[in-house]
């Protein structure tokens, strides 16, 4: 999936709203919540914002690049990176979900699944070998105790 990295992860982001949001308005196959079930969403987009946010803070604290694939200086275990090795992403994933559910329709959901498949196939595996590269047995460790997505 080289031809994913052609765009960054945020892009990937937008894109799948984007979707999301056509599907629910031209193909909403079927509306499963109405407000105020709809609204948990929020949560969710919310709850995407605040772990998406940690983990890009924990990162810019420790001085070591955002973007995927540029050489990491240093490796980020502490905070939200004690629960999760991909709070970004998974912050996104949350924020494409809380959006379908406010959308509320099936339509809405049917980008999630790629966008899933594009960041773990395209992003986190490809990082977690250059991530083994750099750091070795530190990384080996991290990643034997801390769970990928949650």
């Amino acid at each position: 999936m080289d031809w994913a990295r052609r765009i960054i992860p945020p892009g990937w982001l937008l894109l799948t709203l984007l979707a999301s949001a056509a599907l629910n308005r031209w193909l909403p196959i079927a509306h499963f919540l109405r407000p105020p079930a709809s609204w948990v969403g929020w949560v969710l987009l919310g709850a995407g914002l605040a772990v998406g946010g940690s983990g890009f803070g924990a990162f810019r604290r420790a001085r070591t690049p955002v973007v995927p694939f540029e050489r990491s200086t240093a490796l980020v275990i502490t905070g939200i990176y004690r629960f999760t090795r991909n709070p970004m992403y998974l912050g996104m994933v949350l924020i494409v979900s809380g959006t379908a559910l406010l959308l509320g329709s099936i339509g809405a959901l049917l980008p999630l699944p790629l966008f899933v498949c594009i960041i773990d196939r395209g992003y986190i595996r490809a990082e977690e070998r250059f991530l083994e590269e750099i750091f070795g047995g530190d990384y080996a460790h991290y990643r034997s105790a801390v769970r990928r997505w949650l």
